[in-house]
């Protein structure tokens, strides 16, 4: 636990050295919540979405969706870090092997609730009223920050694997929109088509908008929650089980 805390520290005062990301990732998932709120505003009107406000909808979809991408794009610290030799001077210190993931994986989850309390606090100002309560806040940035660690030892996974920074940024397109896009992160699914409503319910994104969403919404339906949200811890504990096996073969590699 204490070198998970030391690891961690040093990310955040590395990212402390770079202003330009803590702009970037406060500012951009309102940038969403604006943007994406205004052009789809209309859309409650198919009927199906729990609400006749699109922002109240919107609103978890876009914690979630800044947890996903996070997580999907954590990885890159890792490349960079393997490509100047950094890893391998990690791994000849008395610092835990494992924390050098671990670390990263909490690192993501907590930025991820970090910036789905800012998502919450802007859509309270544009009318999106958390029905659950503090206990509903409390939902949707617990699975902001499990979403966040889910995804981030899947991209530490592959660039311990692939060590190459064009591929990982591949990977990371390649699963991240289609996963976006078979979810109720945009929409209902009353209104998707009946095929992409069924494989939307084996998403984890999925999972994760739907948790979120029903704190959201009036009506919380607790038992889904409690459901989704052990679904998701399930995952975590896969993806973060995969990016240790994949730091296991890089020693091995050495």
């Amino acid at each position: 636990m204490s070198d998970n805390w030391v690891m961690l520290g040093r990310q955040y005062r590395l990212l402390y050295r770079q202003p330009i990301w803590i702009f970037i990732m406060l500012v951009q998932p309102m940038i969403w919540l604006l943007l994406y709120g205004q052009l789809f505003k209309k859309l409650p009107q198919l009927g199906g979405f729990g609400t006749a406000s699109y922002i109240e909808y919107f609103t978890p979809g876009v914690v979630v969706m800044t947890a996903f991408f996070g997580g999907m794009w954590s990885g890159m610290t890792t490349v960079n870090e393997l490509q100047h030799g950094v890893y391998e001077r990690f791994l000849a210190t008395p610092v835990a092997s494992s924390s050098l993931i671990v670390s990263q994986v909490i690192r993501a989850g907590l930025t991820a609730a970090a910036q789905g309390l800012i998502i919450l606090v802007s859509g309270a100002a544009l009318g999106a009223h958390v029905h659950g309560g503090i206990g509903g806040w409390f939902v949707i940035l617990f699975v902001a920050f499990v979403v966040g660690c889910a995804f981030a030892g899947i991209s530490h996974a592959f660039a311990l694997t692939m060590r190459r920074e064009e591929t990982v940024i591949a990977m990371a397109n390649f699963i991240g929109l289609p996963l976006m896009f078979l979810s109720t992160m945009l929409i209902s699914a009353s209104a998707m088509p009946v095929w992409i409503r069924h494989v939307a319910s084996f998403n984890p994104v999925n999972w994760a908008a739907e948790a979120s969403r029903a704190v959201e919404l009036p009506g919380t339906d607790w038992t889904s929650v409690v459901t989704h949200l052990a679904l998701l811890l399930g995952v975590t504990a896969l993806t973060l089980a995969w990016a240790l096996a994949a730091l296991r073969r890089y020693r091995a590699s050495l």
